[in-house]
């Protein structure tokens, strides 16, 4: 049996002469929240589509719960739950009345309506129009509908998109719930790092239709290596005296040196050889990339 919810095996697509997916490899581990990273245009909402089946993918290449999907697709869409852009919501009707009409054409009890919109903590405005639901509330009102089957798996696209912080967190601390609490294994698209670093346990980078990292959210950080930024007097002698000493210089300025971080007591020796040599050392700090511009680094050259 597969430990993954969804394996794509060097997945192709094309719109017409268009290369939109290109040998993409994605390894969805079952109770994961998979954060499915990229520029916009990336290929993110193509790829989703496909695991679906709103895109026919080629035989023997994309396989959700363990089951090729082109010969099983009934049987893997019962399982999955699913908010792509907007949520499909009628703007005259409440929320719990978009519920139960969900409810009447699946063939599920009403009574699951109340169930969902106190998940989602919607059950306050259960009774108001969905048309006067803030941005938030609708998204939180489209992840209720795609949660109403009781699918194992949600793949939800850009679901934070135009949403105030208070939105985001709501979206991101109910994504949290679904896996930890409900055991559901979900994958999201976003192409913002920061946001995902915060929920994702798993992390896919796509540019241009190719996979460019995939692993875990302490793999990516571990390509994020910290570096000592040194604040001295003259960067540039300074930086010739460290390099003459055996220390690697990674750049520098006028007045700052950028040296791989190692520990507290090598920063030590490092100031000390400085003072030492007469060099006037105003600052030291250890600095990490920000996961954002480490995304800009693993995009910008593909």
């Amino acid at each position: 049996m597969s430990k993954y919810a969804i394996e794509t095996v060097d997945l192709n697509f094309k719109f017409g002469n268009q290369v939109v997916i290109k040998n993409l490899s994605l390894q969805v581990p079952k109770g994961s929240i998979y954060g499915f990273l990229g520029p916009n245009g990336a290929g993110k909402t193509t790829t989703i589509k496909i695991l679906l089946n709103l895109l026919k993918s080629p035989a023997d290449k994309v396989f959700v719960f363990g089951k090729e999907i082109n010969h099983n697709r009934i049987a893997i869409l019962k399982k999955v739950g699913a908010l792509v852009e907007q949520p499909a919501i009628y703007g005259h009707l409440s929320g719990r009345e978009n519920l139960i009409n969900r409810c009447i054409l699946l063939g599920i009890s009403k009574r699951k309506a109340a169930e969902m919109l106190q998940l989602v903590d919607l059950t306050a405005a259960a009774n108001k129009k969905a048309k006067e639901y803030s941005l938030g509330m609708k998204q939180r009102l489209g992840i209720a509908l795609a949660l109403i089957s009781d699918p194992e798996m949600l793949l939800l696209d850009e679901p934070t998109n135009g949403l105030d912080p208070n939105g985001i967190i709501e979206i991101r601390n109910l994504m949290v719930e679904l896996a930890s609490k409900h055991q559901k294994t979900i994958l999201v698209s976003s192409h913002l790092l920061a946001e995902i670093e915060r929920v994702a346990t798993h992390v896919g980078i796509i540019n241009k239709g190719e996979l460019l990292f995939q692993g875990t959210i302490a793999e990516l950080q571990q390509l994020n290596k910290p570096v000592l930024e040194i604040a001295v007097n003259d960067g540039g002698k300074a930086s010739a005296f460290l390099k003459d000493n055996g220390i690697e210089v990674l750049s520098h300025d006028l007045n700052t040196i950028t040296t791989p971080y190692l520990s507290p007591s090598d920063s030590g020796k490092v100031n000390t050889m400085l003072i030492k040599d007469g060099f006037v050392v105003t600052a030291l700090h250890q600095q990490k990339k920000d996961l954002e511009n480490l995304f800009l680094e693993i995009t910008k050259g593909n």
